[in-house]
């Protein structure tokens, strides 16, 4: 059985290209970031890869990436779960600011907390570690038990949504995942064992 899941953050979009702090706001790819989606759809075919359900967030920005990728796969007619668990995490009321403004206001420490750290939360927004807590039981539930079905299972996603899932499959620590950034549009190729746990993993970058 091979209980395949691929994580994909969504390509560029037009506010990170704008340096601005996204969050639950919704713009919609640049056009570096629709050549990003499809570049992972090729890459994952070229590894000969394909799905029997995809899951996405409620945000254009993935929903568009997840659709490039299985255009590019040739499978455009596959389910798509769409849910905002999987949302990128509520950045508050830094959404729409530029992050440069904001180191100049607050200073780079204190941004980098907000950005980087897994439980200092931004003004009115989620920390990390509120979004793991939105991530995970929503992956317990709905996500695992397709994988360990034997479902190949695809999830186009942002950032700080896969960071919390990144978190627990690589068993990081707190102070680690500090330091995991992910680039837009690379597929990780994760393969489970029977326990759940992980048993390979191929990042999709070249």
């Amino acid at each position: 059985m091979e209980r395949l899941l691929v994580l994909a953050r969504h390509g560029q979009s037009d506010w990170n290209a704008k340096n601005l702090f996204t969050g639950w706001r919704d713009p919609d790819l640049t056009e570096l970031g629709v050549e990003e989606a499809r570049i992972a759809g090729r890459r994952l075919r070229a590894r000969g890869l394909t799905f029997d359900v995809a899951f996405t967030s409620a945000l254009t920005r993935a929903q568009r990436t997840c659709d490039l990728i299985l255009e590019e796969l040739g499978q455009t007619g596959l389910p798509i779960v769409r849910d905002a668990a999987i949302n990128e995490r509520d950045y508050g009321d830094l959404a729409g600011l530029n992050k440069d403004d904001a180191r100049a206001k607050w200073g780079e420490h204190q941004v980098h907390l907000w950005r980087r750290s897994y439980d200092v939360n931004p003004p009115g927004g989620e920390s990390l570690r509120d979004t793991v807590a939105r991530v995970l039981p929503y992956y317990i539930r709905e996500i695992l038990p397709r994988v360990m079905r034997g479902e190949r299972v695809l999830v186009a996603a942002h950032g700080n949504s896969l960071r919390a899932l990144m978190m627990v499959l690589d068993g990081m620590t707190t102070e680690a995942v500090a330091g995991l950034e992910l680039a837009t549009g690379i597929p990780f190729v994760y393969r489970l064992a029977a326990d759940t746990s992980v048993a390979s993993k191929e990042v999709l970058d070249t």
